[in-house]
């Protein structure tokens, strides 16, 4: 036991973080509680993700187109110069040449018979491609067709103040020579477009060493918050703790050395009986160890990671084998390490608190199939919630920060994905999950169906009992569905010899008639040995099989016992007619060996009265009790009276009388 324990605490040494943090805790809004905090270093400021992704949008909507330039526009527009006559203005085409050069040199462009993805409002600047330069220009500064028109015009009045210009233009067909040059590239507007959504710097600003960054009292402003946190995560990750590292083992030790004591006293005051069952023990260090495993794999990457660990899953993985007060015990001192590991330790320790308490509760309801997704649902909502109590108390600024709530998703999906490895651990460490007892319990399967239909007395008589069992261990917080499980299984010995109990009986024929009183009572008695052996032959789990063994404990065969007596049998020659199996232990082991005792002798009652069952469950459980047959029972006397009241309630719902119904008097017909 403590060979597991040590190593358990070797394992948390290794991976306790070997380098210090800065051990401040704050938040904004509320004042700076520590001395004047002055920068040690210069440090960037590092922007929030709600300030990079608005950053990202702002990019993503300001998208500048970029033009190259067509120069066989111009060649056109010369070749077409050179081919006009002009005739008595032909003195003028040198002018116009030099005009155009100018002209197309620097662009014309017309953004109708561009694609700018639908958009119907112009850009305010633009990107001209030159060689291997692009230069930014803004678009007023660029010509379209009509407005080159149009300037050209006016230079045309400065040259010739007394000529038509409409004439001349329609003469010699200059309007034509006004042309967009400049082509749009959409395939680099699209890459510079997403480089600029890409790459946003991720910080805003440098602190300079010897900066104040937060004075003693001062109230922590968004501002000063950014500071803080730009500054822990510099601290934490280049500069670190620079003393001796022995103490830092020596904190680890320490520290692992308080989480250890902690799970191994939280075990002993919650069922110290765990240590007595070492697979039992073993298996909850293990989902301890696997906890502490996961939060040290994932504290290298950013806090927001810690929500795609299933931490909920760990409390279902304990829900399967244990008690919920068990479970709940070792599920908050699992996640204890979460605290040590994640920068906001205690928000991801409160949101896995509450997500899987909630989860607990909702997966007894929510536990077979599909319905497993209604649970990772209502966690996933949860975690949101709270989650969302954490964003309003620091401000609705940090709502925007979604990307947290993708990762709480995908750990709440993992929750469902990872539980079938409970069978995996259950062969492991050799347990029975309440899933296998529900297994089990389903009367349809091969052994149950054989025992309905071979011995259908029993069979009946199991089902009564499994009913009665249910509600006595509901009423005492014990396990349901173990109860069920062994009510179900303890008389399948039965099936080697029906026809010798009387609840299988046939009309006519007495099975014990010729045998002795001792062959007999070894007939009765021998159900137990052949129910071990068939279970065994099957595979039953021994915590199963534990009931087949106790539910007769090492109480007689009374009805043979006491015709033995009765025709002057020898008292001292009477061990043929006791069981030779054992006493009950657990809580549920009682509950069976009482519930079939008392369902068995209710049959033989004739009126059912609340005096008579009374005094039924009362002489019975007293008389146990007598025997010796609860002597190492694991049950209080307060719980037997609950147990015995229970009893006294369903037996006398079960038998309680019907409603005669009056016969229809015959009427004569007229």
């Amino acid at each position: 036991m403590y060979l597991s324990l040590i190593i358990v605490f070797a394992v948390l040494v290794f991976i306790m973080p070997k380098t210090a943090r800065l051990a401040f805790d704050y938040k904004k809004g509320s004042p700076w509680m520590y001395e004047t905090l002055v920068a040690q270093f210069d440090f960037p400021v590092l922007k929030t993700e709600a300030q990079i992704q608005q950053e990202r949008d702002k990019a993503w909507g300001e998208r500048i187109p970029y033009y190259r330039h067509n120069k066989n526009v111009l060649r056109d527009v010369e070749k077409t110069l050179e081919e006009t006559d002009l005739e008595s203005y032909s003195y003028l085409k040198g002018d116009f040449v030099a005009y155009f050069n100018k002209l197309y040199d620097k662009g014309v462009i017309s953004f109708e018979a561009d694609t700018l993805e639908g958009k119907t409002t112009l850009p305010n600047v633009i990107y001209l491609q030159t060689g291997k330069r692009a230069e930014r220009m803004p678009v007023s500064e660029i010509h379209t067709p009509a407005t080159a028109e149009a300037q050209f015009r006016e230079h045309l009045k400065t040259l010739c103040p007394n000529a038509d210009i409409d004439s001349i233009f329609t003469a010699y067909g200059l309007a034509g020579l006004f042309r967009q040059n400049l082509v749009f590239d959409s395939q680099t507007t699209d890459l510079v477009h997403d480089d600029a959504v890409d790459y946003i710097s991720t910080t805003a600003g440098i602190v300079k060493a010897g900066q104040v960054i937060v004075s003693q009292g001062e109230i922590i402003t968004a501002e000063v918050e950014l500071m803080l946190d730009s500054y822990k995560d510099e601290y934490d990750k280049n500069i670190g703790y620079q003393g001796s590292s022995v103490y830092q083992w020596l904190s680890s030790l320490l520290f692992a050395l308080a989480l250890v004591i902690v799970l191994f006293l939280a075990i002993y005051y919650c069922n110290s009986k765990i240590f007595e069952q070492f697979n039992k023990y073993l298996y909850l260090l293990m989902m301890f160890t696997l906890a502490a495993v996961a939060a040290s794999s994932i504290s290298g990457y950013p806090s927001a990671y810690f929500y795609m660990v299933p931490f909920t899953l760990i409390s279902l993985y304990l829900l399967a084998f244990f008690k919920q007060r068990v479970v709940f015990t070792v599920y908050v001192i699992s996640l204890l390490p979460v605290l040590f590991f994640a920068a906001n330790g205690i928000e991801i320790f409160i949101i896995y608190l509450v997500a899987g308490v909630v989860g607990m509760l909702v997966f007894e309801y929510f536990n077979r199939g599909w319905l497993q997704f209604v649970t990772a649902f209502i966690v996933f909502a949860v975690m949101v919630l709270v989650w969302l109590a954490f964003r309003l108390m620091e401000g609705l600024d940090t709502l925007s920060e979604y990307s947290t709530i993708m990762y709480m998703a995908f750990g709440a999906f993992l929750s469902v994905a990872g539980y079938p490895l409970i069978y995996l651990f259950e062969k492991i460490f050799k347990l029975v999950s309440k899933s296998k007892l529900v297994e089990l319990s389903d009367t349809s399967n091969k052994l149950l169906r054989r025992l309905a239909d071979e011995a259908p007395g029993t069979f009946q008589h199991c089902l009564q009992v499994m009913n009665l069992a249910d509600a006595v261990a509901r009423s005492i917080d014990a396990n349901v569905a173990l109860v069920r499980a062994g009510a179900l299984y303890h008389d399948i010995g039965k099936l080697a010899n029906p026809s010798c109990f009387t609840e299988n009986k046939t009309e006519g024929v007495n099975y014990h008639e010729g045998l002795t009183y001792k062959e007999s009572a070894q007939e009765i008695i021998s159900h137990v040995r052949n129910g071990l052996e068939l279970a065994e032959k099957i595979g039953l789990p021994s915590i199963v099989k534990d009931f087949i063994r106790t539910h007769h404990g090492t109480s007689c065969t009374g009805y043979f016992y006491n015709k033995y007596l009765n025709e002057g049998g020898d008292p001292n020659d009477v061990a043929e007619f006791f069981y030779d199996g054992a006493k009950p232990v657990t809580k549920e082991q009682v509950i069976l060996m009482l519930c079939d005792s008392v369902e068995a002798a209710s049959r033989s009652l004739k009126d059912y009265s609340q005096e008579n069952v009374s005094a039924l469950v009362e002489n019975i459980v007293s008389g146990k009790m007598a025997d010796g047959q609860l002597s190492e029972a694991e049950i209080s006397i307060s719980e037997l009276n609950i147990v015995k009241d229970v009893m006294k309630t369903y037996i006398q719902q079960m038998y309680h009388a019907r409603v005669a119904y009056p016969k229809r008097a015959l009427r004569a017909r007229r």
